[in-house]
């Protein structure tokens, strides 16, 4: 048996990652999971990190719940009324 490494070789340098939006204290991020199996576990722990970096904001989890339907309304009513950032994930 020959393991094969998944991970490939680096096209160019590692560029740290940086938000796009400016997040003020108070403000809060919102985690839209959408529904496979381990989307909402995986979203919990990026919200820990997330929470670690950025102390000063919030952090709420929605599930979609069902990975075949889309967003429902208020669920989008609700992040965009409430969030000033969203991070949505999968899971498998």
């Amino acid at each position: 048996m020959q393991f094969l490494d998944p991970r490939g070789q680096r096209s160019g340098p590692l560029a740290p990652y940086e938000a796009s939006a400016t997040l003020a204290p108070g403000q809060q991020i919102g985690l839209f999971a959408n529904g496979f199996p381990g989307s909402v576990e995986f979203l919990e722990h990026v919200g820990a990190a997330v929470r670690t970096v950025l102390p000063q904001v919030t952090v709420k989890l929605w599930n979609k719940g069902n990975a075949s339907a889309l967003a429902s309304p208020e669920d989008l009513a609700e992040i965009s009324d409430t969030c000033s950032a969203v991070i949505a994930a999968y899971g498998h």
